[in-house]
């Protein structure tokens, strides 16, 4: 999901904390128990004739409010920046924004603008041969607010430019990884997760990006081979993502690789399995597991509730392949906040050892 236009992630109003790193895989999940899925009697997949499902308790979340959701949503709008918090409509909004009980506020905002070259059938993100002019100061503002907002881990992520020569022929690396480079600048220590494009499987744009100092390199796969062409947008290929993945970790292999899966498009568990040991085969370190909801009603319909069971058992499967980190639940999101907090231990973790 790189779609929109700015996106810093974190903008955390105070210092993320620091974990004590067991050396054992991480994961996240929801309690069945907490959601009433055994109990709940409602149709769960969706049937010929049905024009949608209704939705299950355990998706359901309050209307976003709070200080540091209003505080965060006024900073927002004064600096003039997009999420993809708001743009995806992610039902996170409330709990990432609002802090919960740590105090740490998170959003993701977009690069490159906010209108994306590429048309996925889950995305709510506009859509556009030819986007808006780029803003070539974006990357020195972005760094500017990030410093300002002093954070210590920060997650961007951008809309998709197919590589036109006129426009941006590196399909916005070099901007990306400008970015990259004035946040690191102004703060050496933050460390900088990159949601980004396939680049349509350019090495140099793949090399341009670690090479700006980016922490974890994350591109998501979205969802299973066979759903690729459906889902995805037809010059989003499953094989070309998985290469890209991979490519970053070959060109360095101390960087850490991660991505994401969305569930209940009308993939099979056995599907979803042979893409997550697709991941580990092409040494993805990360991965996240989440329910697609559908934005509008022009978007694909969700065709299952998975429910949080299934969620848990995918993530004990994640433990077993070798994943670092496994985030798997209904409402987790690829750059869900509880994920951030370990993957900065992670990130730590592998500077130290490069260092060594």
């Amino acid at each position: 999901m790189l779609r929109s236009r700015f996106i810093p992630q974190i903008l955390k109003t105070h210092p993320i904390c620091s974990l004590a790193i067991s050396g054992r895989p991480f994961s996240i999940t929801i309690d069945p128990s907490s959601c009433g899925a055994k109990q709940y009697d409602g149709k769960l997949k969706l049937e010929e004739g049905q024009s949608r499902l209704h939705l299950p308790p355990w998706l359901r979340r309050e209307v976003p409010t709070g200080a540091n959701y209003q505080r965060l949503k006024s900073s927002l709008r004064k600096l003039r920046l997009h999420t993809v918090c708001e743009e995806a409509k992610c039902p996170n909004v409330g709990e990432c924004w609002g802090g919960g009980e740590d105090g740490v506020a998170t959003a993701t905002v977009m690069l490159l603008g906010d209108t994306c070259t590429r048309a996925c059938r889950f995305c709510s993100v506009r859509t556009a041969l030819r986007p808006p002019t780029l803003d070539p100061e974006e990357p020195v503002k972005t760094a500017e607010a990030i410093a300002e907002w002093g954070l210590n881990y920060v997650v961007l992520t951008s809309v998709d430019s197919v590589l036109l020569p006129d426009d941006l022929p590196d399909g916005g690396s070099a901007h990306i990884a400008r970015t990259i480079t004035e946040i690191k600048q102004r703060n050496p220590a933050i460390l900088v997760e990159a949601l980004v494009p396939d680049f349509c499987g350019d090495k140099q744009c793949i090399q341009r990006i670690v090479d700006s100092g980016v922490d974890v390199y994350a591109h998501n796969v979205e969802t299973v081979l066979r759903l690729t062409p459906y889902v995805r947008d037809p010059r989003a290929k499953y094989d070309q993502s998985m290469h890209c993945l991979q490519y970053a970790k070959i060109y360095k292999k101390d960087i850490v690789t991660k991505s994401s899966i969305m569930l209940g498009l009308g993939e099979t568990e056995d599907e979803i399995v042979t893409t997550m040991k697709d991941l580990r085969d092409h040494d993805v370190d990360c991965l996240t597991l989440g329910q697609y909801m559908q934005p509008t009603k022009r978007h694909l319909l969700v065709k299952e509730f998975v429910t949080p069971e299934t969620f848990q058992r995918l993530k004990k499967i994640g433990d077993q392949l070798g994943f670092l980190y496994t985030a798997s639940g209904p409402l987790v999101r690829s750059s869900y906040r509880a994920g951030e907090f370990f993957l900065k231990n992670i990130v730590s973790k592998r500077r130290l050892e490069a260092a060594s």
